[in-house]
């Protein structure tokens, strides 16, 4: 079983969604093509403020950038990672140290040694799982159209 199954438990994913306010989006891009810009501002769209975390850029969304997460100086309770892997175990000890609730890895943001910085100090942890997806399955529209409900199926019937 690969390991980042443990990392994408629906029950925690919920949770993390259903309780978090203030979402720190780090690699967040001006750029409206880039999947970062778009899941900010589904997040955005959706009530979550959004906090953009880019020493390349002065502003995203209508916010003002941070360089790094303890730039921040505000309560962050999902730190959302666009990042190479390989910068994950340095953003995981940041997330840890500004007291971060959790730590969302999104699709092929994959670090072991990252998740289980943040997992020892007890943060959650959602790791190669797109949040704007993930909101979308347990929170949006395609909750309400079933889908993932097991409602709706794309399994033919069996006729006899």
């Amino acid at each position: 079983m690969p390991k980042t199954i443990k990392y994408q438990d629906p029950a925690t994913i919920q949770r993390v969604l259903r309780t978090s306010r203030s979402v720190a989006v780090v690699g967040l891009s001006a750029n409206t093509l880039r999947a970062s810009h778009f899941v900010g501002y589904y997040a955005q769209r959706h009530g979550y403020r959004i906090i953009p975390v880019n020493p390349r850029e002065e502003e995203v969304l209508g916010q003002p950038c941070f360089n790094s997460l303890s730039d921040v100086g505000d309560a962050v309770d999902v730190v959302n990672v666009f990042r190479d892997p390989s910068a994950v175990p340095a953003l995981a000890r940041e997330a840890v140290a500004i007291g971060a609730k959790a730590l969302w890895l999104q699709f092929g943001v994959i670090s072991d040694e990252g998740a289980a910085i943040a997992a020892d100090a007890g943060l959650d942890v959602v790791m190669d799982r797109c949040l704007k997806i993930e909101h979308a399955r347990y929170m949006g529209r395609m909750h309400w159209l079933g889908l993932n409900t097991e409602v709706v199926t794309a399994r033919r019937r069996i006729r006899r």
